[in-house]
């Protein structure tokens, strides 16, 4: 009974996250085109997906990494990008405090937007729900869809002719990921902040302007935020 109830929660995080993959297939296949259009072959496409496993840092890195941006610019644009992964953290690290440091790594390595949302949500609603295995249902189920949808997006990026200029697709991803994310001021402000910054500094040496734009926006979000209160 114990066993077939822990399978159980496995099944439900599967179950609760499978809706919300529709929206990671076209997000990865596009990670993959643009893992093409940077430069990166296969192997180091997939290398890349899986290690970082981010899909908006990805993309910028890659982005990055087709201008031929040094290499300290891109690990720390990225890095700002996912800034939001440490408020995730501190969030559900006392759902997972019972587990050893090993396990809590693992744990660490699927968090995504995704996944935080939907495990918080269950855990405060469901006592009695392993929290590690429903989490994992709902993570690695992301993991798997997004790695197979970027090897897919590189083998058709390697497919397409160069006159097509799939380079539009990046931007276009973004925009999709930023407009729902402006919920209210602070959002707007940081959203629009960061955009505005980020084409003027387009200029900048060593491909700074993206990170520019990005901490740009954190720090009028932060301050918005703080005013409003």
């Amino acid at each position: 009974m114990r066993g077939s109830a822990l399978d159980g929660d496995v099944r439900a995080g599967v179950r609760d996250v499978s809706p919300l993959l529709l929206g990671i297939v076209p997000f990865a296949l596009v990670a993959g085109i643009a893992a093409v259009e940077a430069g990166l072959g296969l192997a180091e496409a997939v290398g890349m997906s899986v290690i970082v496993f981010a899909g908006a840092s990805q993309l910028a890195a890659l982005d990055l990494l087709g201008s031929d941006a040094p290499l300290a610019v891109v690990v720390g644009t990225a890095a700002v990008i996912n800034l939001r992964m440490v408020m995730y953290s501190a969030s559900i690290a006392p759902h997972f405090a019972a587990y050893g440091r090993r396990v809590r790594a693992g744990l660490a390595y699927l968090l995504t937007d995704q996944a935080y949302a939907l495990s918080v949500a269950e855990f405060a609603e469901n006592d009695d729900r392993s929290r590690w295995r429903y989490y994992v249902g709902a993570g690695a189920s992301l993991w798997i869809v997004w790695q197979v949808g970027t090897v897919v997006g590189v083998v058709v990026g390697a497919g397409v002719p160069d006159a097509w200029g799939l380079t539009f697709a990046v931007p276009l991803v973004f925009l999709a990921l930023l407009v729902p994310a402006m919920k209210d001021r602070p959002t707007t402000a940081a959203g629009v902040a960061a955009g505005a910054v980020a084409v003027v500094a387009a200029g900048l040496p060593l491909n700074l302007g993206l990170l520019v734009g990005a901490v740009s926006g954190i720090v009028v979000g932060l301050v918005t935020e703080a005013v409003e209160r």
